[in-house]
């Protein structure tokens, strides 16, 4: 058994560091909010993450996992160290890295000889050898360890996942860091930091163009008169394709894919290479979030100012809670800003708000169910894609809508049934 540091508990740290316990290691998560870190010592989970609550309970009980507060008091004790900090983007689209150099300052002096130091931060090329610098320390490796986890499925991610990317320029560094997955069923790739960060946001980037490109493939089905649904299932069978992150929707967006693919731009600008299709692919998203606002604008009568809209969904996906860069906040928004009236639902936020969330829904009116978001509006608008949306009663809807227009914007509903309890079905790439 290896004992671990963690440092940060959100999505990455949190999942990180509970996966490792539950897979025989002694893990120290660390955070500086003491309220958060009194929270995780009882076992009580402050996001949506599938199983993840399971396997922090799991850990707490067997004593494999513990909780502080403060890097330096879980890397004393630590073999290996985890930032799993926040790398916010700055306006130019290049990632923050105080977070991370903060994180290394602080554990600096108490790192054990030999201690390995692992970035899994989503970090620009180059950032082991911030760490080092920061750090100070001959006697200890910095290697890269990406993550691919997806909010939703993290747990599953990293427990299964695809493949374990290692960037040391230490091989006893990179064998002692691939040890603590043992048990785990996949790959591993070791390389050079540089080339282990590039995957990180080459491999975002890949995902986002797949989602880009199935919106500009809509478009164009609206325009010839296609049905992107059969399309999309004529090319998904081609495997060199496939049907993964081929499914219409109102853009992509989240934690990841819009600060990395924006990242990636700026990293290839700095090194002197102008990544046009990355410039695209962020182009065609933002195009696919003005062509869902039309089709609200046109479902109301053409004039927004004055109409009521009902939301279903507000998180950037189903099955998580976060409105990080979601399409649908941002379509509220300028919903909002045309001088629409905005009621929306969604399971995962609940009055009273806090922190970002409250900031992000000011003016919305939440409701307790899908058909309070419905009540009396003049157009409902799907913008997440969350399961029990497909099986309400949409005569049940249609009877409290003032309007009969149902703009579904993830495709998620079947068209024949929201004809037949008499509405009006306009979807993404579908005539």
């Amino acid at each position: 058994m290896t004992t671990l540091a963690v440092v940060g508990t959100g999505y990455v740290g949190l999942t990180t560091g509970a996966c490792f316990a539950h897979l025989g290691h002694h893990v120290i998560c660390a955070d500086i909010d003491e309220e958060k870190v009194a929270r995780l010592q009882r076992g009580e989970i402050p996001i949506v993450e599938d199983g993840l609550e399971r396997l922090v309970t799991e850990g707490i009980k067997s004593g494999r996992l513990e909780f502080v507060v403060g890097a330096a008091e879980a890397a004393r004790r630590a073999e290996i160290v985890f930032l799993c900090v926040p790398t916010p983007q700055g306006e130019d689209g290049a990632a923050d890295l105080s977070y991370i150099e903060a994180a290394a300052a602080q554990i600096a002096d108490v790192l054990q000889p030999e201690a390995v130091v692992v970035n899994k931060s989503t970090v620009p090329v180059g950032s082991t050898k911030v760490v080092e610098r920061v750090l100070q320390r001959s006697d200890v490796y910095v290697v890269s360890n990406p993550e691919f986890l997806r909010e939703g499925s993290a747990v599953n991610d990293f427990l299964k996942p695809d493949r374990i990317v290692i960037g040391s320029e230490s091989q006893a560094a990179a064998s002692k860091l691939a040890a603590l997955y043992l048990g785990v069923p996949t790959p591993i790739i070791v390389t050079d930091p540089a080339s282990a960060e590039t995957i990180k946001y080459a491999a975002n980037g890949f995902l986002a163009m797949k989602i880009s490109f199935v919106n500009a493939v809509a478009a164009m089905c609206e325009a010839v008169g296609a049905d992107v649904e059969d399309v999309v299932l004529g090319i998904g069978f081609d495997k060199r394709i496939g049907h993964e992150f081929l499914k219409p929707g109102p853009g992509w967006g989240g934690s990841c894919f819009p600060k990395d693919s924006r990242a990636l731009v700026k990293i290839a600008e700095d090194h002197g290479y102008n990544f046009t299709m990355m410039r695209g692919v962020i182009d065609v998203n933002e195009q696919q979030r003005l062509r869902i606002l039309a089709k609200i604008r046109e479902a109301v009568g053409g004039v927004l100012h004055g109409a009521k809209v009902g939301v279903w969904g507000l998180t950037f996906k189903a099955r998580t809670d976060d409105l990080r860069e979601s399409p649908s906040i941002a379509a509220i928004h300028e919903l909002l800003r045309s001088g629409a009236k905005v009621k929306a639902y969604d399971p995962t936020i609940v009055e009273p708000l806090s922190g970002y969330k409250r900031d992000l829904l000011q003016g919305v009116e939440l409701c307790a169910d899908p058909y309070g978001a419905a009540d009396g509006v003049d157009a409902l608008v799907v913008l997440t894609e969350w399961d029990e949306f497909r099986w309400l009663d949409l005569e049940k809807v249609a009877s409290v809508m003032v309007g009969n227009c149902l703009v579904d914007a993830r495709n998620l509903l079947q068209r024949s049934a929201v004809m037949h309890a008499g509405l009006k079905y306009v979807g993404v790439g579908r005539l």
